[in-house]
């Protein structure tokens, strides 16, 4: 984390453990038009800006055959957000929510998720369309979206957290 990250009523911090249980290799940079959280949209779905995966040069023979899919799951991650928030006070809510309800960035470990749109590739840099997050934000990892696999039109989510549990 950057900077002290704003806390607001009702959000609550626990203490980081003194040190990490794993390891991890940045493959990459996002590129995007958003120079701070404030600018970002909320979602990948809220905006049209294409935006650009810059893989280092080692990691671009993983690239191969990317462009047989249309559309991509991107994971990184999000090195400017507060990590030791358990519950946080979202400005759209009247109270309190555990981090683990929210998408938002600001949990242990800070990974985002976004599908995005493939819109092209030019040596080791892919065009894509649906990413959220900061210019510079660290790149983990490209994966293929199988809408037969990954959508799950049935989900549903209870923002309130009070529906009957099946």
């Amino acid at each position: 984390m950057h900077e002290q990250a704003e806390r607001r009523p009702g959000e609550e911090t626990v203490a980081l453990p003194e040190r990490y249980d794993a390891g991890l290799y940045f493959i990459g940079r996002v590129r995007t038009p958003w120079g701070s959280r404030a600018e970002c949209p909320k979602n990948g779905r809220q905006t049209d800006a294409v935006c650009t995966l810059e893989v280092d040069p080692a990691y671009r023979p993983g690239l191969q055959n990317v462009t047989g899919a249309t559309h991509l799951i991107v994971l990184y991650w999000m090195d400017r957000a507060a990590r030791d928030l358990v519950r946080q006070q979202p400005r759209h809510a009247e109270g309190s929510r555990g981090t683990f309800s929210l998408r938002s960035p600001a949990r242990p470990n800070p990974i985002a998720l976004s599908v995005v749109e493939l819109l092209g590739v030019d040596e080791g840099t892919l065009r894509v369309r649906g990413l959220d997050c900061i210019d510079g934000t660290p790149l983990l990892d490209i994966k293929p979206y199988y809408a037969t696999t990954d959508s799950r039109p049935e989900a549903r989510v209870d923002r309130a957290g009070t529906a009957a549990k099946v």
